[in-house]
């Protein structure tokens, strides 16, 4: 495995147009949820053990060669905002494109040819994973890491939030992410043998009503 595609595909200036979205964090911080680095860190890793932990359980069971028509199935059921449905099937959709262009692959074609209006994010990436020559870990460390990262990264620009703090919170869930990582691989080896049931599907209710309220905003910083 290429440690090097992994760096290319984690890298946030990769194109995929992640840097457009928030993770909910633009919502948390207008709720008053987020007003800086201790309640950053606190939305990072609610978000990390629910919605990051699916994304990574997808990420690593796409990379594995499951279905990903069932695979995409199982994301929509798990997302219940159709605001974030919409996100995460655009945010695919422009992975692909980015992926289709560094890493050719017949795969990526076929699964680009089914999705036309793209397919959940964490599924598009467990087939780039593969397309680079990565593995299911590969996979879900890009997922779970995404998470917190996107969210960090937009609150710096939404608080002004001095951004040594913000990395600094990262390093802080670096040994959770781990952990995360490692369940989310176990579960989606599982779906071989038990289907798409065995993967986790962590609830994050306010993650679900903010993005709704944040996509009936006339004016926002994020797509998000």
């Amino acid at each position: 495995m290429s440690r090097a595609a992994l760096l290319v595909l984690a890298d946030g200036r990769f194109p995929a147009g992640g840097h457009a979205h928030s993770g909910g964090a633009e919502a948390a911080v207008r709720a008053g949820r987020v007003t800086g680095a201790a309640s950053l860190e606190d939305f990072c890793r609610g978000r990390l053990h629910t919605a990051g932990l699916t994304a990574a359980a997808l990420a690593a069971a796409a990379a594995l060669g499951h279905d990903p028509a069932e695979l995409d199935e199982a994301a929509d059921a798990r997302t219940p905002s159709p605001a974030l449905r919409a996100a995460a099937r655009k945010l695919g959709r422009q992975l692909m494109r980015a992926a289709r262009a560094t890493w050719p692959s017949a795969e990526l074609d076929a699964v680009a040819g089914k999705f036309p209006k793209g397919a959940h994010q964490p599924v598009v990436l467990g087939l780039v994973a593969r397309a680079a020559g990565l593995g299911p870990e590969d996979a879900a460390h890009c997922a779970a890491y995404e998470s917190v990262s996107g969210p960090a990264t937009a609150t710096v620009r939404l608080l002004s939030l001095d951004p040594f703090e913000a990395t600094a919170v990262l390093a802080r869930l670096a040994p959770e992410l781990d952990r995360a990582v490692h369940q989310a691989v176990a579960a989606a080896r599982l779906v071989a043998a038990e289907g798409v049931d065995a993967l986790p599907a962590g609830s994050a209710p306010l993650l679900e009503i903010g993005a709704e309220l944040h996509a009936a905003w006339p004016v926002r910083l994020f797509a998000s």
